[in-house]
């Protein structure tokens, strides 16, 4: 697959929850990792200016790219405040992504005007966040309107007609096989520029990335071809290794970097 180009690949942060950023800025450096998404759970809360101010500085010293702020902010559910705090908090930190979630509920469960609720917050963010020339994006995620892939176009296109682009993530169900995997990936192309990488059993049971290569060598090569089409940086992001152990981010990294090696 030779002139195409590879995912970046990257951390994201919540995989080692337990540590300081300044580790977290360490063992992605030294596993040769490019890129860190931050989350705002633990290492980098709404808020915390000058904390983010930090983490960034980190980033540029080790030589990683800070590509997103993952917020969990809920689409529908948290106030104007903290939207506003969530921005100057990426702001701050120099991401050019903010993730947030679409809504707490599943599809399923929600109503026509929970949807729009939704759909009208994010659009709301975006139209905000596009003023400092950041990107919001929505993760594919349980128990939001991104449960499905038909709740997830739907809602990109809802957000669409009133607020411009919105982004999606994506990651894979547990168990997932290659050919649904491939499905979802191709329609949610050409918007799709960020994956969170890692392998769990169809019973959520975390393992190494290299038993889901077949899936995951697909994946890859379906953003390379997207990035030779259209020339968008996308991104391959860790998460989720065995055991939340930092030992095992040598051999998932060079797992997941051989992958990109391949498809570029």
């Amino acid at each position: 697959m030779s002139g195409l180009t590879a995912p970046v690949p990257g951390l994201v942060s919540v995989t080692y929850r337990q540590l300081p950023a300044d580790e977290v800025v360490r063992l992605a450096a030294a596993a040769g990792l490019s890129a860190i998404e931050w989350g705002g759970d633990v290492h980098v809360p709404a808020g915390k200016f000058t904390e983010a101010e930090r983490v960034a500085d980190l980033c540029a010293e080790a030589g990683l790219a800070v590509c997103s702020y993952g917020s969990y902010y809920y689409a529908g559910h948290d106030d104007l405040e903290v939207a506003d705090k969530v921005l100057r908090t990426a702001i701050s930190l120099g991401a050019p992504n903010i993730r947030v979630w679409a809504g707490r509920a599943g599809s399923a469960e929600c109503t026509g005007e929970q949807r729009q609720r939704v759909a009208e917050d994010i659009g709301g963010l975006a139209a905000l966040a596009a003023e400092h020339d950041i990107q919001v994006s929505v993760e594919c995620h349980p128990d939001t309107l991104t449960d499905t892939l038909p709740s997830t176009l739907r809602l990109l296109d809802d957000i669409k007609m009133s607020a411009g682009v919105v982004r999606p993530y994506w990651q894979p169900v547990p168990g997932q096989r290659v050919g649904e995997a491939g499905k979802h990936i191709d329609a949610l192309l050409p918007l799709l520029r960020t994956v969170h990488v890692f392998a769990w059993s169809a019973d959520g049971g975390r393992q190494p990335l290299r038993v889901a290569a077949s899936l995951w060598q697909d994946v890859l090569g379906r953003l390379a071809r997207a990035t030779a089409d259209d020339g968008t940086v996308r991104y391959a992001l860790l998460e989720f290794v065995p055991g939340d152990d930092p030992g095992a981010l040598d051999a998932e990294a060079d797992t997941l970097c051989g992958w990109l090696t391949e498809v570029s």
